[in-house]
């Protein structure tokens, strides 16, 4: 297991206030921030850009010691023994980083393997079995220029197994790669935790990813945790209101003017929007509403194909959590965004 507690990261900055003269001034990149790893596990790491994410994965990789705090890797610790761990760690980085395009992808991995020392017949065996694995088998003398971006992800993700890990760095693994590309390395990376025990931390942008593949997650703003639980446990902090979906089969003239009075009479400020292309109402409460909404669907028997609860949605929460203050209350005011990211 992999275990930080109370880690921060303190740098210290030079600005010139005037001429000739400078002042020394620190910024808190990090703070406080204790979290887990456990085998089999894969952990999310969330926040808006400059929230700390990037420090803290440099801190958890060995490649930047903490200011304070400390970091347990099966034992060992963090910093005196990180040329241990790093035997024990790997990074995988979006993009078309940490490969090099003018070799051949079983070039790439017989260099990064000899980096980590590991014999040359253990090698070529791990060097087979990745290259199957990640479908890169028929083009491992090919070199790396020629690839697709699909085809160098996959080649990231053998060269970050290269010294077989037990605990792996994800950062945007799926970056800029199209939908079914993106897909199928979510696959590669459900298989690594649930069938190979690999303990995994991922950060990205994409929700959809987070909701997909995380069993817990960690929210970081401003250098330090404020949140974390579950993707469910947290996008439950984002709703704030409960809105149940009706769709019908046909235009139900009496419905609307029965569920409006039911509804308003349980809840006055109740929303009850109706879509008459789509013959489908949406009603946004602070209560729960669906008693009231389901007898009065029987009452008037109307036929309907979906009758459902919203389910909250974990984006709203992320951007929920980073704006409140310091005092713990949120900023008001929406943004238009027109991707799932957060």
């Amino acid at each position: 297991m992999l275990r930080a507690e109370h880690l921060s990261k303190t740098y210290v900055t030079t600005d010139w206030s005037g001429f000739l003269k400078r002042k020394k001034s620190k910024v808190e990149a990090v703070r406080d921030v204790s979290l887990e790893m456990r085998g089999g596990q894969i952990i999310g790491l969330l926040g808006i850009n400059g929230a700390g994410k990037t420090t803290t994965i440099k801190m958890l990789s060995t490649l930047l010691q903490p200011t304070s705090g400390s970091i347990d890797v099966d034992g060992l610790d963090g910093v005196r023994d990180a040329i241990e761990i790093k035997k024990r760690i790997n990074m995988i980085a979006g993009g078309e980083r940490m490969i090099y395009w003018r070799l051949t992808a079983r070039e790439n991995l017989w260099y990064y393997g000899q980096l980590y020392g590991i014999d040359n017949k253990q090698l070529a065996q791990r060097i087979e079995r990745l290259l199957g694995m990640v479908g890169l088998a028929e083009k491992q003398d090919i070199p790396v220029e020629r690839f697709s971006k699909g085809m160098k992800q996959r080649l990231q993700i053998a060269r970050g197994l290269i010294n077989d890990p037990g605990y792996i760095f994800m950062d945007e693994p799926t970056l800029g790669l199209d939908a079914a590309i993106a897909k199928e390395l979510r696959g590669y990376v459900k298989d690594l935790a649930c069938k190979e025990g690999k303990s995994i931390l991922l950060t990205t942008h994409y929700i959809q990813e987070v909701e997909e593949l995380c069993e817990y997650v960690y929210v970081m703003d401003k250098g330090t945790v404020i949140a974390q639980g579950t993707p469910k446990e947290l996008a439950l902090l984002g709703m704030e209101n409960k809105v149940l979906c009706v769709e019908l089969h046909e235009n139900h003239e009496r419905l609307h003017r029965s569920l409006t009075e039911a509804c308003q009479s349980a809840e006055r400020n109740c929303s009850i929007i109706w879509d008459g292309k789509n013959m489908a109402y949406t009603i946004t409460s602070s209560k729960d509403l669906s008693s009231t909404v389901a007898k009065v669907l029987l009452e008037q028997q109307a036929v309907f194909k979906k009758f459902y609860g919203q389910e909250p949605g974990l984006e709203d929460a992320i951007i929920k959590l980073s704006r409140r203050d310091k005092d713990g209350f949120f900023y008001e005011g929406t943004e238009g965004r027109d991707e799932k990211t957060a």
